[in-house]
């Protein structure tokens, strides 16, 4: 088990002949991932390496059954290609592209949820299931299958967290990459509800940053609803008061959206924070009686 993608998913590649779309799509590929096609109009016919191109995702997916797709096209087109992909009927929508404006994700999220789409993303590394698939831009060889969930608002993070867990003997059931965008698809609630049902997670880490209340609101679930032990971190401990760190989510205003908010609300929780990335491996295995 895992959630969301494993090896029976079917991926396609939305921009798949662009640089960065060929070029993780062959990546992807080596990985073990089941990529059946790729989407560039005016293209159909052509190849990427193996990998068949289509015009349309009404195509592709007809051809392949796909049912998972990544978009790597630029950002004033991206709402409209997960648009496209939606109306195909794909049911995972992983978004890469970075620098998506806002206001069309606003408009997005609404037919999104009325058509059942999941999406991950914007402005997002993607997810792994280790030993199984791979959609995105992550590093495959630093993961290991095993049991601890991840969840991320940072790309580089996520490698670091993983990177630690993976050299402590800890592997992971599956990895995603949420983005750090303020208006995003999938986000904690959701995930967290899977990895809980999930029978191959037995432990859940989850990395936050300063901005928004998505973590205070993650925490609220996990008391609630979550019975599996969490542990976290909280990037931008150190970051001023209306200066945006990295990601355009990641501010401070108005006095919300603190590191030091976020780290009291998951302790309330009973979650403990980790003040560092190499005191993660340590938390988790002592939550888990190791």
């Amino acid at each position: 088990m895992s959630i969301l993608i494993n090896s029976d998913t079917r991926l396609i590649v939305q921009g798949i002949t662009g640089r960065d779309g060929s070029f993780h799509a062959q990546k992807m590929k080596e990985y073990g991932t089941n990529v059946v096609g790729g989407v560039s109009p005016g293209k159909a016919g052509q190849k990427v390496g193996d990998i068949p191109v289509f015009n349309t995702v009404k195509d592709a997916v007809a051809a392949t059954k796909a049912n998972a797709t990544i978009i790597f096209v630029p950002p004033k087109f991206a709402a409209d290609a997960v648009y496209e992909a939606s109306e195909a009927g794909v049911e995972l929508v992983i978004t890469i592209t970075e620098g998506v404006p806002t206001l069309d994700m606003v408009k997005l999220m609404p037919y999104l949820k009325k058509n059942g789409t999941k999406v991950i993303g914007p402005n997002c590394p993607g997810l792994v299931t280790p030993g199984e698939a791979l959609a995105g831009i992550l590093p495959g060889n630093i993961f290991k299958k095993g049991n601890v969930g991840l969840m991320s608002r940072s790309g580089t993070l996520t490698y670091e967290m993983v990177n630690q867990l993976t050299t402590n003997g800890l592997g992971q059931s599956t990895c995603v990459g949420i983005g750090g965008d303020p208006v995003a698809g999938l986000y904690y609630e959701e995930l967290l509800e899977m990895f809980e049902n999930d029978p191959q997670t037995d432990a859940i880490v989850l990395i936050g940053e300063i901005g928004g209340d998505a973590e205070e609101r993650a925490a609220k679930y996990i008391k609630e609803k979550v019975t599996k032990p969490v542990v976290a971190f909280i990037a931008g401990q150190t970051a001023p008061p209306g200066k945006r760190m990295g990601h355009a989510g990641a501010i401070i205003s108005s006095g919300s959206g603190t590191a030091a908010e976020k780290i009291k609300a998951f302790e309330e929780a009973g979650v403990p924070v980790a003040k560092k990335p190499t005191e993660i491996p340590v938390l988790i295995k002592e939550r888990l009686g190791k």
